[in-house]
């Protein structure tokens, strides 16, 4: 499962009312960052087949089915600065986060670390 917050929420929705092809928002794991797992998101029009769907506050989400396992329980949030703003994810699963919070590992993944 995974949460959405207001903020995000918020975010995501006016993100996708400016793209036309946005039917849903993909969120996935992908090898890479110096601690080896990195995030992606974005938006899609199709589910492909590998692909579990859910709804979260009225957000369709893709998730991969590789993927699936390592965002269990993980929480997107928006958070805004002097520097302007963006996304975060708080992974239950994460046992190491690189500093900037960008990359991490799981007990079970961990991933293809690259230099930062």
């Amino acid at each position: 499962m995974i949460t959405i917050t207001e903020a995000a929420t918020a975010q995501i929705k006016t993100m996708m009312e400016q793209n036309d092809e946005a039917n849903y928002m993909r969120v996935g794991v992908q090898g890479g960052g110096c601690t080896g797992l990195s995030y992606g998101m974005g938006f899609e029009s199709d589910v492909h087949d590998d692909d579990q769907t859910l709804e979260v506050n009225e957000i369709k989400l893709v998730v991969d089915n590789e993927s699936a396992p390592m965002l269990d329980g993980v929480t997107i949030d928006y958070k805004t600065n002097m520097m302007g703003g963006g996304f975060t994810l708080d992974n239950p699963n994460a046992i190491a986060n690189c500093g900037c919070g960008a990359s991490f590992r799981t007990a079970t993944n961990a991933g293809t670390p690259e230099n930062c």
